[in-house]
């Protein structure tokens, strides 16, 4: 059985390897830097989570004592 998964020829695999490369050091100029948030919707999230945290806490708390 024949080896078709073998390069033929002169097939550089590191060549395809740089221009990958450069293609992604390459980004449009839109799309260079994402804006940064500051925060604002992570500390919400951290906020809810510790008051269902005390909720939980609360509830069985209660249902324990």
């Amino acid at each position: 059985m024949a080896n078709n998964q073998a390069p033929q020829g002169n097939h550089d695999p590191a060549g395809s390897t740089q221009m990958f490369r450069a293609f992604v050091d390459e980004a449009p100029q839109g799309r260079q830097a994402a804006p940064t948030s500051s925060g604002g919707p992570r500390i919400g999230l951290i906020l809810g989570v510790v008051a269902a945290v005390a909720v939980i806490a609360a509830v069985a708390w209660l249902a324990l004592g």
